[in-house]
């Protein structure tokens, strides 16, 4: 009889983590551009670094932000920065290079990243943080583990933007900052609402709005005067 029972509750165990779903939520983005949008229309061509930082943090628990993988870096990112980049009127050459922490142990990457800063007109360094808190994190999963999920909780990450542009001379010319947030709420039924509200979707809007705002400010500003 017992092996029977328990039979049955590995089956609905199993049923309910089939059923188990999440809808993530977006904030609107702070610190937008407040200026009136304007191309830098006939401004000389100029040659542009981009180079990108992607980090996070549990705060709490990690006692300073983390340098992405790979494999942790947004999978459809080079699409949003390509996508961002119309903003630009006047870049007639650019590249990018993105740091990872084992970049401390590879001189030739270094020397690299330097090469380039010294032959681009300006360089464009982005900081994308991913930060949530440890603890929140923790009891809600063990509350949701607890209910088997049934109890609807969420979980909020937040998301920032900070940018700064240099000209070759390493004078600064440009400070930008963005901020937004992601809450996933997950519990067992909203499986019939992840389709219409996945948590990528949403973390890729998040980085488009932030790149496409802060690309349209210097344009605006004509931070790239040539």
């Amino acid at each position: 009889m017992n092996a029977r029972i328990y039979h049955v509750l590995f089956i609905l165990s199993l049923l309910i983590g089939m059923l188990v779903g999440c809808a993530s939520f977006r904030s609107n983005m702070g610190g937008g551009f407040q200026g009136e949008p304007a191309r830098n229309v006939g401004a000389k061509q100029v040659s542009v670094l981009f180079i990108f930082s992607h980090v996070r943090q549990t705060l709490g628990y990690d006692a300073v932000p983390k340098l992405e993988n790979k494999n942790q870096i947004l999978a459809g990112f080079d699409d949003i920065f390509i996508d961002a980049m119309r903003e630009f009127s006047n870049i007639s050459e650019y590249a990018t290079y993105t740091e990872y922490a084992s970049d401390i142990s590879h001189p030739e990457r270094r020397a690299q990243r330097d090469s380039l800063i010294a032959s681009n007109d300006y360089t464009v360094h982005i900081r994308l943080k991913s930060e949530k808190r440890f603890a929140p994190y923790f009891l809600k999963t063990l509350m949701s583990s607890i209910s088997a999920t049934l109890l609807p909780l969420p979980y909020t990450r937040s998301y920032g933007l900070e940018a700064e542009v240099r000209d070759r001379t390493g004078k600064l010319m440009a400070t930008v900052h963005r901020s937004a947030k992601l809450t996933k709420w997950v519990q067992t039924l909203l499986i019939f609402v992840y389709p219409f509200c996945p948590e990528e979707r949403k973390r890729e809007e998040i980085y488009l709005e932030f790149l496409r705002d802060a690309f349209r400010q210097i344009e605006s500003e004509r931070v790239f005067s040539g």
